[in-house]
């Protein structure tokens, strides 16, 4: 007997509790084409659960990839042309999974073939190709979403729904961190050493998480180091960052990103958001499914969503896979389209925020703090 695609041979259910941002008949569903189907390939097994948008296309280099994604939705056009897929007329949307050299191209590209895109996170690593990239937004008159996986994942959509609710009052300190051994990505993505930094691949999680609460940021002081894992596979730039940040309003965060450390999973998640507001205090964790608050006296309270949520965050393979965050972002988007409604972050928070990163790349360089330009 075949197995539904959504079931694993344990037999447990893939998809289990999941948030909801509408439904469409099959045929209704915006097309999504995916670009680099690596990181690529979790979107197109995620858009299964999809209640408006559909896997149409793929594009890679490599025909091991393109193969592979065949095998996990026959139904896929696959090529490794991306001019090819953006003429087809069924996509709708561009999700862009590529190294960060690459992204600024390819979301012009797209936006010039009429397309919505998707970007994975970082949006660019070059504050540099922010006009280009605004004015072939603005000419197109389509819209981008930044595939900022953290803010999607349950614990930080929790978070945010408690902070909006106004229980914590205002934020006036956040501490940011994602600190993950990367020995893995540098074997799967050589272009790390030499294409981009740390304060853009990495960073950008805990940077966007403190922009997302405090609001604009006046100014960042940074700190780096080279780990000895970092120095061995060839890093010439820090990877293991501590930027200070203090926004507009006087309210100040801290963010930490260390990529060559020995983890202590049980200690400390990967990405913490910790918020300290003016009427209580919050935690969100990845790749845990907890989330910590209290509530109206100050007891503390647990939500853990491992066993309603473990099938469709992780598919019940490694902890940590995207699977649930992909799909949040891209159905969220296409419910932004399909209703008029402006979605987060956007264009211009992306942008905003590599011009963030972009001023602790200066600190780092300079050893002084940096005014964030607007």
């Amino acid at each position: 007997m075949l197995l539904h695609p959504d079931s694993q041979p344990t037999g447990l259910p893939t998809v289990g509790h999941r948030r909801s941002y509408g439904t469409l008949p099959e045929d209704q569903r915006l097309g999504v084409g995916i670009v680099g189907l690596h990181e690529g390939h979790t979107l197109l097994v995620a858009l299964r659960a999809s209640g408006l948008c559909r896997a149409v296309a793929g594009c890679d280099l490599s025909a091991e990839k393109r193969e592979s994604a065949l095998a996990a939705a026959p139904h896929v056009w696959v090529t490794d042309d991306y001019a090819a897929m953006l003429a087809r007329p069924d996509v709708d949307i561009v999700a862009i999974y590529t190294p960060d050299s690459l992204h600024a191209d390819q979301i012009v590209a797209a936006f010039e073939a009429g397309k919505h895109v998707i970007c994975t996170k970082p949006l660019v690593n070059d504050p540099a190709q922010a006009d280009r990239i605004r004015e072939a937004a603005r000419k197109s008159g389509k819209r981008l979403q930044v595939g900022q996986s953290t803010r999607f994942g349950e614990p930080f959509q929790r978070q945010r729904e408690e902070f909006e609710a106004g229980r914590i009052g205002a934020v006036e300190v956040v501490d940011a961190h994602y600190n993950h051994r990367m020995d893995w990505y540098y074997e799967k993505s050589p272009w790390t050493v030499d294409t981009t930094h740390w304060a853009y691949l990495g960073l950008s999680h805990p940077v966007d998480l403190c922009r997302w609460y405090l609001g604009p940021i006046r100014e960042v002081h940074a700190y780096g180091t080279t780990t000895a894992l970092g120095k061995r596979f060839g890093m010439k730039t820090p990877d293991a960052i501590s930027a200070q940040l203090v926004a507009e309003s006087g309210a100040i965060g801290r963010v930490l990103g260390n990529y060559g450390f020995h983890e202590l999973p049980k200690a400390r998640a990967l990405i913490e958001c910790f918020l300290m507001g003016s009427e209580g205090s919050s935690l969100a964790r990845y790749p845990d499914l907890r989330f910590n608050r209290h509530d109206e006296n100050g007891v503390e309270v647990e939500e853990d969503f491992h066993h309603a949520m473990t099938g469709y965050y992780y598919r019940h393979e490694l902890k940590g896979m995207h699977y649930g965050e992909f799909c949040n972002y891209t159905d969220y988007f296409a419910s932004c389209l399909l209703n008029n409604r402006p979605n987060s972050p956007d264009l211009e928070e992306g942008l905003e925020t590599v011009l963030l990163m972009g001023a602790i790349v200066e600190s780092l360089q300079t050893g002084r703090p940096v005014a964030v330009p607007r």
